[in-house]
């Protein structure tokens, strides 16, 4: 505080500026030089440059990050940098992972490429138009047409059309994008039913006295019956076994052919076939406890017609048409169709419901379904001597 003077209007005597200087250290003592020169501050009174002024004691200390966030809350500029280069980073990793991936693919597409030969000495026919590879079992008796079901084949007949055999004469056909046949699309049920009448055609069956019982398993149901309903004068008898001809929409979803796309879903597909242990997985659920397990041939029936060419192409093609059948009010037409019908399935089939034996067995007018106690999907391989009592019930 400056020393004021009680003289009036007299302004400071010697004596008061010595007071001055003596009383107040800290004043300047260049006192008449500051009056002189009015423009420069003083450095007793620091302006507005000099640094911020300390907190009072006992403020609390700002948090950790507190000076990053905006004062209305939001995110802060340093944060949302930080969110922008981790983003990216991520961004070109993925990318990189994608184009390692891409080119292993190709790669192990471009070594695998090789396909297999169908085994020698097959039959074929032309059954329309479609060369069609076909099987025979026994020379007397009347005929049993036998057709396999999705991603079968007539192979997946063996064990039991030679007990058929003894007192009939048994055929067994491979549907187009099946086993050995022709791959010819579309892979569709009145694509492979004029494939099946074309073949009665070809074997000179269904004229009188010789119209056959046709079986089809699981979706192989579904051709014999538009087959009975195209030509019913022709067939003599149906088996409906572990199917109910049904369009249900099963199949992959209609999401996956857009996702599983080349090269990865051909990767993929040569990678499944290639593993003993999930061929014999994928076997073991739908066949039961019962199935012989798959020795070095068993797994080649089932895995080289998905190796022979074409098999691929028809492969996509089938599961993006789904698995075949028809309309409930198709297949209820059987009702009125006066040949004999028989409804087979295993009671322990996963596929279908409980109650799907017994509504099929209803919506195609036979007598109530045989269920073969522990059977799973595939009775054919597991419960031969079932299946085939129960064809033989209805072929005179």
């Amino acid at each position: 505080m400056d020393h004021v003077s009680t003289d009036g209007d007299a302004g400071p005597g010697p004596d008061a500026a010595n007071a001055d200087t003596d009383t107040d250290p800290d004043t300047d003592t260049n006192s008449d030089t500051d009056l002189d020169t009015p423009d420069r501050p003083s450095a007793a009174a620091p302006g507005p440059a000099a640094g911020p002024a300390a907190d009072p004691p006992g403020a609390p200390a700002d948090a950790p990050g507190e000076a990053d966030a905006p004062a209305d809350g939001g995110t802060s500029p340093r944060r949302r940098s930080r969110v922008r280069r981790w983003g990216r980073r991520i961004a070109v990793g993925a990318a990189a992972a994608l184009v390692v991936v891409t080119a292993a693919s190709f790669t192990y597409n471009a070594v695998t490429d090789g396909r297999a030969s169908p085994p020698p000495g097959l039959s074929y026919v032309q059954a329309d138009g479609i060369r069609t590879r076909y099987e025979t079992w026994g020379t007397q008796g009347s005929p049993i047409v036998l057709v396999h079901g999705a991603f079968e084949s007539a192979d997946t007949w063996s064990r039991v059309a030679p007990l058929l055999a003894g007192n009939h004469r048994v055929y067994a056909l491979d549907l187009t994008g099946s086993g050995y046949s022709e791959r010819r699309g579309p892979y569709t049920v009145d694509h492979m039913t004029r494939q099946l009448l074309g073949f009665l055609d070809a074997m000179h069956l269904g004229g009188p006295g010789d119209r056959p019982v046709l079986v089809g398993h699981s979706s192989g149901a579904a051709m014999v019956a538009e087959a009975a309903l195209r030509a019913p004068r022709h067939v003599g008898g149906l088996v409906f076994l572990d199917g109910d001809a049904l369009d249900t929409g099963a199949g992959p979803p209609s999401g996956l052919r857009y996702l599983l796309i080349d090269p990865y879903r051909t990767t993929l597909l040569r990678l499944g076939l290639g593993s003993d242990w999930l061929i014999r997985r994928i076997y073991g659920a739908q066949c039961g406890p019962r199935c012989p397990r798959l020795d070095a041939a068993g797994l080649d029936m089932w895995r080289r017609p998905l190796r022979v060419a074409g098999a691929e192409g028809a492969l996509w093609s089938m599961l993006g048409e789904g698995v075949p059948g028809l309309p409930a009010g198709q297949v209820a037409r059987l009702r009125g169709l006066g040949v004999p019908k028989a409804v087979v399935f295993g009671a322990e089939d996963s596929v279908f419901s409980k109650a799907t034996p017994r509504e099929t067995a209803a919506r195609i007018g036979a007598p109530p379904p045989t269920l073969i106690p522990g059977a799973h999907h595939l009775t054919l391989i597991s419960d031969p001597s079932a299946v085939a009592a129960a064809v033989r019930s209805l072929a005179p």
